[in-house]
């Protein structure tokens, strides 16, 4: 089993859409292969709730889902990671913590629907698509990973 790790700035959206995806697609593949996770550099402390209902919407589990600092996986006791994925260019400038076994770093920056401002059903738009935009990445990956 391979770890992957998403990393934004408050892992609270585009991170944990990444990370419940990828579980839930993983789990649905013939060799499973990948165990997601996600984490912030500064954590908002609360995972968006749009995020969760999106989720929700589409059949994902994410009720484990929880906003934390990329301090859990730095440290010894924390599952080894393969590769590394920043999904936020804020993220993706700061200065990460060395990962042990210097994973394989990427970054796929995505808009930031918490930031985005409109009607409650123009903010479940843009979460679903953002989500869209994230799993059609992810399902690339995936693919490029069992060949």
């Amino acid at each position: 089993m391979k770890n992957i790790l998403f990393l934004c700035t408050g892992n609270s959206c585009r991170s944990v859409l990444a990370e419940a995806y990828l579980n839930h697609a993983a789990g649905k593949c013939e060799d499973g292969g990948w165990t997601a996770h996600s984490a912030g550099s500064d954590p908002t402390g609360k995972v968006h709730p749009m995020a969760i209902e999106t989720l929700a919407a589409l059949g994902i589990e994410a009720g484990y889902a929880r906003s934390k600092s990329w301090d859990v996986f730095a440290g010894e006791a924390a599952p080894h990671m393969d590769v590394i994925v920043t999904v936020c260019d804020d993220a993706a400038g700061e200065t990460c913590p060395i990962w042990p076994g210097h994973p394989s770093t990427l970054h796929w920056p995505f808009p930031d629907p918490a930031m985005f401002s409109g009607s409650d059903e123009e903010t479940r738009a843009h979460f679903r698509d953002v989500f869209a935009m994230i799993k059609n990445q992810l399902d690339g990956f995936l693919a490029a990973s069992a060949s």
